[in-house]
């Protein structure tokens, strides 16, 4: 575990920032009568800061340790029958130690590609892409889900000619097609370049270039670019994390087997996070830990992996939480929608960041919600407003008459709702 912290989410949120506030002198504060000359960006202070936030984060969690009396073991640990976990150091000396609880917390990997092995100066994982020293001339992302488009927008707003290679058809299939639709209008207006239906095959270094080898509906194609980001994924990290013997099971996915209670099956032993089903985010596998945590004191646990919110930190921010239409058809579930636009939102306009919308989605005959979809400014937010009341089985009409302030970026969920009923006061 811990590539949130180190490797993930946070650090990708700083470089996120540092280069949103860059992109902002050089391109969007002149609307604000802001004018500056000869801006340039510091890229190893500005890695150097993310150092910093990661610093501070690790060793926050290390008071955190020393104030509840826990004691970390700094080593490679492997589960043995009998709830017996073998601890190799990192000096090669090793030990053994006995629980009456075992909670398997691993994480996840970056998936390799066989034709595109990472050596973290041309091909790159995510972590290596946290850490460039300079800005590339050119990168090119495999894959354009989470990881591809947080770090290909940092490197984009920086002056880099970001190209992203994605195998699929649609773009951001997971999410609302809606969302994903005016998401990558806006992505092509920033230069990133989105390749749809595109396998790539190969991975080529020469010299100081990597030729990317692809097909799309024209055939084969070569891009050329100065480093490459293998952004396809991520796999549980299970390999080697138990002996046979234990009991313990994965799924076809190379994934820890777990129940809903995330039990494994064998007496005491427990797993959460990556390693074990559903969506790969630090704040779900937070949640498990406590869950189980409680549960182990004989208290209820309890994680409801219908209402966890998804966010992308790009410039719009996307997120959403629940169903979508494409999986309400599927289920025959019957529903009706309504959004509404931030260019109405008095507050999106005062801040100059106006493209996006709110699409709230609930059932046909009950109105209780099933899903909030947006794209917009500061929705990583805004969700949460989504996920309690869908939490506590709330109906789009709940939402229309919670009184929302104003001027706020809120008032584009109130909006939002109060059209599903097809009431939105500020729309034509």
């Amino acid at each position: 575990g811990g590539t949130c912290l180190n490797v993930g989410c946070i650090p990708s949120k700083a470089l996120l920032d540092s280069s949103r506030q860059f992109h902002n002198l050089t391109h969007a504060f002149k609307d604000h009568g802001i004018s500056a000359d000869n801006a340039r960006i510091d890229v190893a202070a500005m890695v150097g800061r993310k150092d910093r936030i990661v610093k501070q984060f690790t060793g926050g969690i290390a008071l955190l340790f020393k104030a509840n009396k826990i004691t970390p073991i700094a080593g490679f640990g492997k589960l043995l029958a009998d709830r017996v976990v073998a601890v190799t150091a990192h000096d090669g000396s090793t030990r053994q130690l006995s629980a009456t609880n075992v909670i398997l917390a691993s994480g996840s990997v970056p998936i390799e590609l066989p034709f595109a092995r990472f050596d973290g100066k041309f091909i790159l994982d995510n972590a290596a892409a946290l850490n460039l020293g300079r800005v590339p001339k050119r990168l090119g992302v495999i894959g354009a889900g989470v990881i591809g488009l947080e770090l290909g927008s940092v490197w984009r707003r920086l002056g880099a000619e970001v190209t992203i290679v994605e195998a699929l058809p649609d773009f951001l299939g997971a999410a609302d097609a809606d969302v994903a639709r005016l998401a990558k209008r806006e992505f092509d207006k920033q230069g990133i370049r989105i390749l749809l239906a595109a396998k790539c095959s190969k991975a080529e270094i020469k010299g100081a270039e990597v030729h990317l080898s692809y097909s799309d509906k024209s055939g084969e194609q070569t891009l050329i670019v100065d480093q490459l980001l293998v952004a396809v994924g991520r796999r549980a990290h299970s390999q080697g994390l138990f002996a046979e013997n234990t009991g313990v099971k994965l799924d076809e996915r190379g994934r820890i087997a777990v129940d809903q209670h995330n039990w494994t099956g064998v007496e005491g032993v427990w797993a959460v996070g990556d390693c074990v089903r559903g969506p790969m985010l630090a704040h779900k596998g937070s949640e498990e830990g406590i869950a189980v945590a409680e549960m182990i004191a004989g208290k209820p646990g309890h994680v409801d992996l219908d209402l966890v919110p998804w966010v992308i930190y790009t410039e719009p921010e996307i997120a959403w939480v629940g169903k979508t239409e494409v999986e309400l058809k599927a289920a025959g579930i019957p529903y009706q929608t309504g959004s509404f636009p931030f260019a109405a939102i008095g507050r999106a306009v005062a801040m100059n960041e106006t493209a996006g919308m709110v699409k709230v989605i609930a059932h046909a005959e009950t109105d209780r919600l099933l899903g909030v979809h947006m794209v917009g400014p500061a929705v990583s937010e805004l969700i949460h407003e989504a996920a309690v009341a869908m939490a506590f089985h709330g109906s789009a009409e709940d939402l229309a008459r919670i009184c929302h302030a104003h001027p706020t970026l809120s008032e584009a969920v109130h909006e939002a709702a109060l059209a599903v009923a097809k009431r939105a006061i500020h729309k034509t």
